[in-house]
């Protein structure tokens, strides 16, 4: 039986990190989901597509933080929204779904599933209760932490990330609630949609960084069967109130213990058929 299957935070610009993904095993019939963070740059993104599309029968992709950067081997220069056009462009030249498509059906045991790449941002909401954005980010500081999208992820034409993310949780708050009730959701998003999920014990200011609690309540609002995200690069699967959230990450080559194989890192979303690994 067909399965979906999940992977994220792929960072190609590590040599290792493309030549698992060569590695991957062609699977008919499947889809793949990317979670974002596949590279900085339009041919980061390019490369991963043209190997990995080839062996599933569906792709779908949704950005991360690094995908957005503006980098000097982009040129010109493409900024914020810029960017992100750039990068739909490309995907969809590739026959790749991305947040800004229709949202595909995965049907299975008589249950229709809607596979929903989401792109939301963040907004330092992630902070303890109480602090201010400013005292957040300064607790971050004194830490010796900080996130390099503060140098590299320009919001434009939005005034801030706060309010880019603001607009892209409206937009997709929207839609979902499109979404014929009887369907079963599978959230797909960069950024963990829930703060107890960011689980950073080295790095706790590193929160601000990771998502918004806007998406709390949404697994509950909506018919959410699952929640795909990455960012953390430290992939789990856990289970709160009855939505399973799925934590995808390949990571830094040094973050991870040598695979058995290269398809050992992609994670079954659907399917009732467990692939060997």
């Amino acid at each position: 039986m067909p399965s979906v299957y999940a992977i994220s935070d792929l960072h190609v610009s590590h040599r290792k990190n493309y030549e698992l993904l060569e590695q991957i095993s062609p699977h008919p019939g499947d889809c793949l989901i990317v979670a974002g963070d596949v590279g900085e740059t339009l041919e980061h993104l390019e490369r991963t597509l043209e190997v990995l599309r080839p062996k599933f029968d569906l792709l779908l992709w949704t950005p991360g933080n690094h995908d957005l950067w503006t980098t000097r081997a982009d040129a010109p220069a493409l900024r914020g929204d810029a960017k992100y056009a750039a990068l739909v462009e490309r995907c969809r030249a590739w026959d790749v779904v991305t947040p800004e498509d229709p949202y595909p059906e995965w049907h299975e045991a008589g249950e229709t599933y809607v596979l929903a790449p989401l792109f939301l941002l963040y907004d330092y909401s992630f902070r303890p209760a109480g602090v201010s954005k400013e005292d957040a980010l300064a607790t971050a500081m004194r830490a010796g932490i900080w996130c390099s999208d503060e140098v590299f992820l320009d919001p434009s034409p939005y005034p801030s990330i706060d309010a880019w993310c603001t607009a892209r949780c409206e937009l997709t708050e929207k839609r979902l609630a499109a979404v014929p009730p009887g369907h079963k959701l599978v959230l797909i998003n960069h950024f963990p949609m829930r703060h107890d999920l960011v689980r950073l014990p080295t790095m706790r200011s590193f929160s601000i960084w990771c998502g918004t609690t806007r998406t709390e309540s949404w697994p509950q609002r909506f018919n959410v069967a699952k929640v795909v995200y990455g960012h953390l690069h430290i992939p789990r699967s856990v289970s709160i109130d009855g939505v399973g959230f799925e934590e995808v990450s390949l990571g830094y080559p040094n973050q991870r213990r040598p695979w058995p194989s290269a398809d050992f890192g992609l994670r079954r979303i659907l399917g009732e058929e467990v692939r060997p690994c």
